[in-house]
């Protein structure tokens, strides 16, 4: 390890840079020595020519503090000269002359006079100076057997590290080392990981960690700083909905309301009765949508609009929704108490039926896999069936209602339906253990975030509520403006992040909220009749479709001034591809 050349000139006596701890740690020698004697041991309070003074308009930004981030940041950039030349000319050193020596005894290998030094910085918690001196002697110790000076290492252990009782666990794993050195080389236990064999410049960085920021600046302050600013501009932008927009360091971030899809690019009509569901498949490249007229309709979804691939039509009843697989290579259809139909999604084929004799299906869901189906009856019990048909399990008694939404976890152990009017059960297949969200209104439809850890609950009092179901559930917010008095209306989460929520309503318009303010930012006109269902495109922020009683589904992008100044009609699209499944 290479040592601080005294012979240097004055000039070059700069303070440690995170570019030099990088050379060290590559096993090269530091060019610039540290500032300060070793007799300087005092610590003394940082000073500069402006006291308290601030910068910033606001008056919260401590001069001193803002230089020494600002050299901290240059010499981490690798600006040397630049970072010492803050120093000499603001007065403001970046570390006291003591931390200085204490930074070069860590670096030369000094230990009993680190420890020294390091009761000399100033600290007043007893535990991180016990922390710090166990990290030291620590290093001191396992350099100690890496020489092979075995009784010079258990002495260090015995009569340094042990007093400190700090970290046992520790220390009986390096009592190890000395006792069973073949323990070091285990498969369990790689000799580079177990002995922590770190350079100095590593455990320099591990003391800056553990060590309080007035007395050594954590690395890549002014850089976490920064991205915290913009994360939180980000975060507090109403409209941000796209990781094409760039953040920079020039202006405040803002986006404009051209980030939401609000305009209706396309009207699809190949329905001919009510349409009650939709959803996009996982990848964004599929809508499937199902109608009053027994029908479920495959579209699929190019750049330039939405065409359609399959329509599917071998049900006798409504069809009450339809559910993707996760590769989103079949689709299940559910007719309202009817059967369950699974279909190929790039061939049209019905691949199986699935039904319970006396019985009709409520609700469909899939396995995380794939392996398995779900569904809800309506004799209120939850059926998991393998894709031939075989009936695995069957949870009975008051499980699902016989209108009902069915969502299984990302996981897959967690089985979500609307068990009572003003209930959601949350059943655990594997626990076998149930937990339940309590609403004081009727329930009549609820939607699964992507990462299954919030649950968006329709009521029958025209709100929406958003409940956290990590852990005993928690509500997080309401949302409020749609219309709801007879239908079911459905809404779901969607855009960049999952930052906005959707809802159809019996007043024709769809509504947009925005998830964290609950502001409403948008309610689009278009459909002549109640908005049923929306879904927004997982693999497009930019678009959004919604379900009409009017017949039609719209798909709504962005209102892009390109298009003229003045609105352009929406395509109309007739479907052409019919395709019937048999049983």
């Amino acid at each position: 390890m290479g040592g601080v050349e005294d012979d240097e000139p004055a000039s070059k006596r700069m303070k440690l840079s995170s570019e030099e701890l990088r050379r060290l740690s590559n096993g090269s020698t530091i060019k610039e020595t540290v500032a300060g004697s070793s007799g300087d041991l005092m610590a003394r309070p940082l000073q500069s020519e402006g006291g308290e003074e601030v910068v910033g308009s606001k008056g919260v930004i401590k001069k001193v503090e803002f230089v020494r981030i600002i050299a901290k940041a240059l010499y981490s950039l690798g600006y040397i000269k630049s970072g010492a030349h803050l120093e000499e000319e603001s007065g403001i050193p970046l570390h006291s002359s003591v931390v200085n020596v204490f930074m070069r005894q860590i670096l030369e290998g000094n230990w009993d006079e680190s420890v020294v030094t390091l009761h000399n910085i100033g600290l007043t918690d007893e535990k991180t100076i016990k922390s710090a001196s166990f990290l030291i002697l620590e290093q001191k110790f396992l350099e100690l057997l890496g020489e092979e000076k075995v009784m010079d290492a258990l002495k260090t252990l015995r009569t340094e590290i042990v007093p400190l009782s700090v970290d046992n666990s520790r220390v009986r794993e390096l009592s190890s080392y000395i006792v069973s050195p073949s323990y070091c080389t285990s498969v369990q236990s790689p000799k580079q990981d177990t002995l922590r064999a770190r350079s100095r410049s590593k455990l320099l960085e591990e003391l800056q960690k553990l060590l309080p920021p007035t007395v050594m600046i954590p690395e890549g302050r002014l850089e976490h700083l920064v991205e915290q600013a913009l994360v939180l501009q980000r975060d507090a932008c109403m409209f941000h909905n796209s990781m094409d927009k760039e953040m920079s360091l020039y202006s405040d971030h803002h986006c404009g309301r051209d980030q939401i899809p609000s305009q209706a690019l396309q009207i699809l009509q190949a329905h001919t009765d009510e349409v009650w569901f939709l959803k996009f498949s996982h990848d964004g490249k599929y809508l499937a949508s199902s109608s009053n007229d027994q029908s479920a309709i495959i579209w699929e979804v190019h750049e330039t609009g939405v065409s359609l691939k399959h329509k599917l039509s071998s049900h006798d009843k409504p069809l009450s929704s339809v559910s993707w697989s996760p590769n989103d290579h079949q689709l299940l259809t559910c007719g309202a108490e009817e059967v369950i139909r699974r279909w190929d999604v790039y061939s049209g084929e019905c691949l199986h039926v699935y039904e319970k004799t006396g019985l009709g299906m409520v609700s469909c869901g899939w396995s995380p896999d794939g392996k398995w189906i779900f569904s809800g009856l309506n004799d209120n019990s939850i059926c998991m069936w393998e894709l031939d048909g075989k009936e695995l399990e069957c949870w009975k008694g008051q499980r699902t209602l016989k209108i009902s939404d069915l969502e299984i976890t990302g996981d897959g152990k967690h089985i979500i339906s609307i068990c009572r009017e003003t209930e959601i059960l949350l059943l655990d297949r594997e626990a076998k253990v149930e937990r339940f969200i309590e609403e004081d209104q009727p329930i009549t439809s609820f939607s699964l975030s992507r990462d299954s850890r919030f649950l968006l609950v329709n009521l029958l009092n025209q709100e929406i509520h958003l409940w956290n179901i990590e852990g005993d559930p928690k509500l997080v917010s309401k949302y409020r403006g749609h219309k709801r008095t007879r239908f079911i209306i459905r809404s779901c989460f969607g855009g960049l992040d999952e930052a906005f929520i959707a809802s159809g309503s019996e007043d024709s318009l769809v509504y947009i909220w925005h998830r964290g303010t609950r502001e409403l930012i948008e309610s689009l006109p278009g459909h002549s009749g109640a908005v049923n269902c929306v879904s927004w495109n997982p693999a497009n922020p930019h678009m959004l479709a919604s379900a009409s009683d009017d017949r039609t589904i719209r798909i709504w992008g962005l209102n892009n001034l390109s298009r003229s100044v003045k609105q352009k009609e929406p395509r109309h699209s007739n479907g052409i591809h019919y395709c019937n499944g048999g049983t």
